[in-house]
């Protein structure tokens, strides 16, 4: 099988994937590949955090245009797939020199699988791009293609609990991503002070309690298919329940603020219907007035990067937040995504982290500052000497 990423999140996946038990896990760029059993591809869709679909390659080979890739998808027998009465929709991903257009080759794709049952039956399949019984995925690198089929369906990051978004809500993986690469411990305080509609708290409270991102889900694509391992709802049910099993009920304090009452309120409905209000909390908050409970924790935001604001303010916007952690988060480590490297200079403090990550088809840094309690220095003094008394 394919687990499909986001840039920056193959090693947390590949992680993810050893510990839900995995086989062959190699890492490749936004996807990992793994084996597993029929029961392994039910548990990566119900659990898995940072991918955003599972996929099960079923042939590759050779092509050099549009004719031999029509005559090589009519080499697949299709009816070992799927009937005439299924409903079909195909995705296409290029990385050649080929062809141009994704959408163009998805309807060639289409027109080779439907012409076979034409020929055989004088009746065809239907297209149904939104609910498919069979959801194909193509994806062609240079003069090879790869033919899988989709078992999630709609992409794993619409998990499910969210009915209120602002205008541009953070992709559900990529906040699982961040959570899990910022290291937090599932026990110490979470604060996202600019929280938005709250994703990045929520993810925070599923990590924190192993509830697995499929609790909320609907449906999969798995569940349409009748031939080619075929859905087995009792197995389905065991893997489910034993995933929902596993599920911890820990106090944690996960915080979040946000300075728009309207979001704010979006947020806390959210949260809700998440089911995770008992350890979330939001308030309306301007980050530089939010109450950091002391000790130690980890703070995640995700700023507006400034494709809406003037230059003035943004910068205004990115040095309120620098001085805000040093101001108010001592002990604790935070993080900051934007695609705004200009301003990322205003935060005014040495990142000891930078990773890079896509926000939709935004490249972004995800920096790490360290808020040491005291100086700096005396932090590093103090470490010396436990070094010296070993």
């Amino acid at each position: 099988m394919i687990a499909k990423t986001i840039f920056g999140l193959e090693e947390v996946l590949s992680q993810e994937l050893q510990r839900l038990g995995a086989k062959d896990v190699e890492v490749h760029n936004r996807a990992v590949s793994f084996t597993g059993d029929k029961g392994f591809m039910y548990k990566a869709n119900i659990c898995l955090r940072t991918a955003l679909r599972v996929l099960v390659p079923i042939k590759t080979f050779a092509i050099k245009d549009e004719k031999s890739l029509y005559a090589a998808l009519q080499g697949i027998n299709w009816e070992e797939y799927m009937d005439v009465t299924d409903t079909l929709a195909i995705d296409t991903v290029l990385n050649s020199d080929l062809f141009t257009h994704s959408q163009y080759i998805s309807q060639k794709a289409k027109d080779a699988i439907v012409d076979q049952f034409r020929a055989k039956y004088g009746e065809r399949p239907s297209v149904d791009l939104d609910k498919p019984t069979i959801r194909i995925h193509l994806h062609i690198f240079k003069d090879s293609c790869t033919v899988a089929l989709d078992s999630s369906g709609e992409s794993l990051h619409k998990r499910g609990y969210r009915d209120k978004t602002n205008l541009a809500p953070l992709n559900e993986v990529l906040a699982a991503g961040m959570i899990l690469l910022s290291g937090w411990d599932k026990r110490s305080t979470f604060i996202d002070p600019m929280c938005g509609s709250g994703t990045i708290l929520i993810e925070a409270a599923l990590i924190a309690n192993n509830i697995p991102p499929g609790y909320y889900r609907d449906a999969y694509s798995f569940e349409g298919w009748k031939k080619y391992l075929p859905f087995e709802e009792d197995l389905y049910n065991t893997i489910f329940d034993a995933a929902i099993d596993k599920i911890t009920n820990h106090q944690q304090s996960i915080l979040g603020g946000e300075l728009s009452p309207n979001v704010a309120k979006k947020a806390k409905e959210n949260v809700k219907l998440a089911k995770v209000d008992d350890i979330v909390s939001v308030k309306v908050s301007d980050i530089k007035d939010f109450e950091v409970p002391p000790g130690r924790g980890v703070v995640i935001i995700n700023p507006p990067y400034g494709e809406r604001m003037v230059k003035d303010n943004i910068e205004e916007l990115y040095k309120t937040i620098g001085d805000t952690f040093k101001k108010s988060f001592s002990g604790y480590d935070c993080w900051v995504l934007s695609s705004n490297l200009d301003a990322f200079k205003h935060v005014g403090l040495r990142p000891s982290r930078k990773i890079m990550l896509f926000n939709g088809q935004l490249e972004c840094r995800f920096m790490k500052y360290e808020m040491y309690q005291g100086t700096k220095r005396v932090h590093k003094m103090e470490e010396g000497f436990k070094k010296a008394d070993k």
